[in-house]
């Protein structure tokens, strides 16, 4: 998509955005002007254009509508603001019926209606911004949780070059069940991206485990099938732990997806698959999904007597870059019930431009081409990420 159609594309998302969920932070940059709030313009001129239109002609008779002017205050400006217009919406009905004298509309039934207009909508203004102010908190909180679970990744973590993306179903909660991470070590750079199943904050809290389990063995052991076993066991603990906590979480599970980097391995990687959606390779020579065996999810090995946490290789060049996702994307659906097609969708980006093969590019282009595909409607929480080997890697350890 090009730069321009892209960008008008993206403001009119936001816009339906913002207008849709009643976002408090995107409707005032909305209506500021470089940093400062020109909400207040809005009303300004709405009484204008009463006073002009009630004066000027006799077609409109409207003073009366003053009492409207507060009412919109209240939804877009401050609570001194929405004062301040209803003082001045009484002030203009008072020069109506004491300097104009030329309508029959005004008096006192109307005073008091403006009257008591202005203050309504002062309260009113009041409890929105008291709610504004509390929904601003918690998702300070949310971000706060987001950035503890999912940490931010330097540019060339490991010796990678990556990107993600992540959308939550619930808007304002801003962190799900969605997890990935990259850990570097001396046994080289492990990857991991999973998705536990169910939504809220029992998701939250078995994502964080997983995580912070991967975040140790990653780094210890040498053998990707023992870090496997160690993310097994973590669900099993994690379970049985919600459990005596009388937490009704029942047998939750995550799909997974684990991935090894090795510096004697320099065209392949290790892949354990933990009943994900395989990855898909993207390079100038065009786009495969890596074949490897896939097991249970974790959380899931007490169904087998003997459970195999197989771990495979494939071959990936250099150039190539591994793209993962979860069912925010797999599951994304148009108001037909068609499903979205990412796959074909990389296919052919790749093949118009061999540079789409970026991870930035790459997680940009499914990203958009998920929302679009369902228009906006997400059904599950959405995480795109995709890594390649670094030409030039960092020095993070």
């Amino acid at each position: 998509m090009r730069g321009p159609v892209r960008g008008r594309w993206e403001l009119f998302g936001g816009l339906v955005r913002a207008a849709g969920r009643g976002d408090a932070v995107s409707r005032h940059k909305l209506l500021s002007v470089r940093g400062h709030s020109a909400a207040w313009l809005v009303p300004l001129v709405m009484l204008v254009g009463i006073a002009v239109a009630d004066v000027a002609t006799d077609a409109f008779q409207i003073i009366a509508w003053t009492v409207l002017v507060p009412g919109v205050a209240a939804a877009i400006c401050g609570v001194r603001s929405t004062a301040v217009f209803g003082v001045l919406s009484l002030v203009v009905y008072v020069l109506a019926d004491t300097v104009w004298k030329h309508r029959a509309e005004t008096g006192l039934p109307g005073l008091m209606l403006v009257v008591i207009g202005g203050a309504v909508a002062t309260v009113v203004a009041a409890v929105r911004v008291g709610g504004e102010r509390r929904m601003l908190h918690m998702r300070d909180i949310a971000e706060t949780t987001r950035r503890t679970v999912l940490r931010s990744l330097p540019a060339g973590f490991g010796g990678l070059e990556h990107a993600a993306a992540y959308l939550s179903a619930d808007s304002e909660a801003r962190v799900g069940g969605d997890f990935y991470d990259i850990q570097p070590g001396p046994h080289g750079t492990r990857v991991l991206l999973g998705d536990v199943q169910g939504k809220g904050l029992g998701a939250v809290d078995a994502a964080a485990a997983l995580l912070g389990a991967f975040r140790e063995a990653a780094y210890h052991e040498a053998d990707l099938a023992v870090v496997a076993g160690h993310l097994e066991t973590r669900m099993l603990r994690h379970r049985a732990h919600t459990a005596a906590l009388g937490r009704s979480d029942g047998d939750r599970f995550a799909t997974a997806v684990l991935i090894g980097f090795r510096a004697d391995l320099p065209d392949a990687v290790e892949v354990v698959v933990f009943g994900h959606e395989p990855p898909l390779v993207a390079g100038p020579r065009g786009v495969r999904a890596l074949r490897v065996g896939a097991g249970l999810p974790l959380g899931m090995s007490d169904l087998t007597p003997r459970p195999v946490l197989a771990v495979g290789r494939a071959a990936l060049a250099g150039d190539e870059t591994l793209l993962l996702v979860t069912d925010g994307v797999t599951e994304a659906r148009d108001p037909d019930g068609c499903f979205y097609r990412y796959g074909a969708a990389v296919a052919a980006a790749v093949e118009a431009d061999p540079a789409n093969t970026s991870p930035q590019r790459l997680v940009t282009l499914v990203r958009d081409g998920a929302l679009r595909h369902c228009r906006g409607r997400l059904t599950d929480d959405t995480t795109v990420f995709a890594v390649r080997r670094a030409e030039r890697p960092s020095a993070w350890p």
